[in-house]
């Protein structure tokens, strides 16, 4: 496998190219045979000569199937969909980064920047959902990257997908970081109402500045606060998860942020702790080296900590929250602030008893025998 990271101080794009991104370099992906490395020959002196900032790109996914299934034993979904692949939100902490590899491109800058979309997702669901021996779960949405990230507005996959389950009567749990999930909630507040739909906001610090630095394109901490309360009123039940907590960075904020979701109308809380998995494990370094520079060093080994003395322990049941002094910690204050505040540890199950499958145009009509 290519060093995922060859000589990063060389590597970093110039501040003005990335503004607005969270990472500065394109690190090779695991798959690929050879490593591409940034070299100055010396003839771009003229600032006149700067390439301009980094611009989003999009292609379409010709997927054929948008209905994917997991077997993990720690995460409480068998079923997911995601609309988008790649997040404009830039989350430098982001685990999904290196799907990204996958594609073929970089797990760094291109995860932002180089974005596919999904349009026939909504086509694809109803297709999924009307085959014969479909058996009803939860269907989850935002598990690997946000449906509710910038381009939903200009493309609407993620609400055709709402518009399906909704004809469908079919249950689904979505997380976000997006406060444009408001836009769609005259959906979910009947969905919510009815049982079918539950929403998620994580909250990773109430600090714009931080909030700004770390995840430079998804909604401020008071947008996504604001999503709470606009859901929660309009009959949607919101739960917030405190993610990722980064023990020396955020963590501090922990008690303060199940207050703030409490306030503004959660009914469940949960946390998971920093993970960092492949190509995602030096981008973050190099971001504290960027923004941390004093206190990179304390943060890292206490991430450690929290797994074994590695960057990351993907071992289940442990990945998501951590082992040792630092972890019993968290969770000790999770649980501490969590009844404080009256958040439960999980919302109510969704139903599954009122799916059904519409009739579309020349289906056989039923007699009602």
């Amino acid at each position: 496998m290519p060093d995922l990271f060859p000589n990063p101080l060389t590597n970093r794009l110039p501040a003005e190219r990335r503004r607005g991104r969270a990472a500065a370099h394109n690190p090779t992906g695991r798959y690929e045979r050879h490593v591409t490395e940034r070299v100055d020959d010396g003839w771009s002196t003229d600032p006149d000569d700067a390439l301009p900032p980094l611009r989003t790109e999009v292609a379409i996914d010709a997927s054929r199937s948008v209905l994917t299934r997991n077997t993990s034993p720690d995460v409480p979904f068998d079923r997911s969909v995601n609309p988008y692949r790649g997040c404009e939100h830039g989350c430098i902490y982001c685990f999904a980064r290196p799907s990204h590899a996958q594609l073929g491109l970089s797990p760094g800058l291109d995860f932002e920047t180089k974005l596919t979309i999904k349009p026939r997702a909504p086509a694809l669901l109803a297709e999924a959902l009307r085959k014969r021996g479909y058996r009803v779960q939860p269907i989850a949405i935002g598990t690997n990257t946000d449906p509710y990230q910038p381009i939903e507005r200009q493309h609407r996959i993620m609400r055709g997908v709402l518009g399906v389950l909704k004809r469908f009567r079919h249950p689904v749990c979505i997380t976000t970081k997006g406060a444009s999930v408001t836009d769609d909630v005259e959906i979910l507040g009947r969905m919510g109402r009815q049982g079918l739909a539950q929403v998620t906001l994580s909250i990773t610090t109430l600090d714009s500045r931080l909030s700004r630095s770390m995840e430079p394109r998804a909604a401020s901490p008071a947008r996504r606060l604001a999503a709470v309360r606009t859901l929660a009123r309009a009959g949607v039940p919101v739960a917030v998860n405190l993610s990722p907590l980064i023990p020396g960075l955020n963590d501090h904020e922990l008690e303060r942020m199940a207050e703030a979701a409490a306030e503004a109308g959660a009914r469940g809380a949960k946390y998971t702790v920093l993970r960092l998995p492949l190509e995602v494990a030096p981008l973050f370094r190099d971001w504290l080296a960027r923004e941390r520079p004093q206190a990179a060093g304390r943060i890292m080994n206490r991430v450690r900590d929290l797994h074994g003395g590695r960057d990351y322990d993907p071992t289940w049941h442990r990945r998501l929250k951590g082992e040792g002094v630092h972890a019993s910690l968290i969770a000790r204050r999770f649980a501490l602030a969590r009844r404080r505040v009256g958040l439960a540890d999980a919302l109510p199950p969704l139903r599954c008893d009122l799916f059904r499958v519409p009739a579309e145009p020349g289906d056989q009509l039923d007699l009602g025998l």
